[in-house]
């Protein structure tokens, strides 16, 4: 199994075509997400988590401070989801998805269906997981 082009995926073009649906699906879901938590007063090319406003009280100024740094939080988590499916669908696009980026092997059937956004194999990742 030294020859290592796409020829070598054990995944079919049905497959991936579902697997793009699915992507461009929850890439237009995260955009809805990530739109419910950013400034729309902004100058379109800056975007800004906003703040939200509860009120004046105490209570409501902790409550705002606590949406804000979830918003954040999340905001990291979506904008990472969202480059990671925009790799994907580039990696398609092109005919190099299901090929490991580091060992240049097919990536599992299995770890696609259950990752779409993997770039590596499970063994390639593990060892960079492993490391300290």
């Amino acid at each position: 199994m030294s020859d290592n082009k796409p020829a070598d995926i054990n995944i079919d073009s049905a497959t991936i075509k579902e697997i793009k649906q699915g992507l461009i699906k929850r890439k237009e879901q995260i955009n809805k997400d990530l739109a419910d938590i950013f400034d729309a007063s902004g100058d379109g090319d800056s975007k800004k988590v906003k703040f939200p406003d509860f009120g004046d009280k105490t209570d409501e100024n902790a409550q705002e401070i606590g949406e804000y740094s979830t918003n954040l939080a999340t905001d990291k988590v979506l904008e990472s989801s969202l480059r990671d499916i925009d790799n994907a669908l580039k990696r398609i696009e092109d005919n190099s998805y299901g090929i490991c980026k580091y060992c240049k092997k097919a990536i599992g059937k299995k770890r696609l269906l259950a990752r779409p956004v993997a770039s590596a194999c499970i063994e390639c990742k593990t060892k960079l997981q492993s490391l300290p």
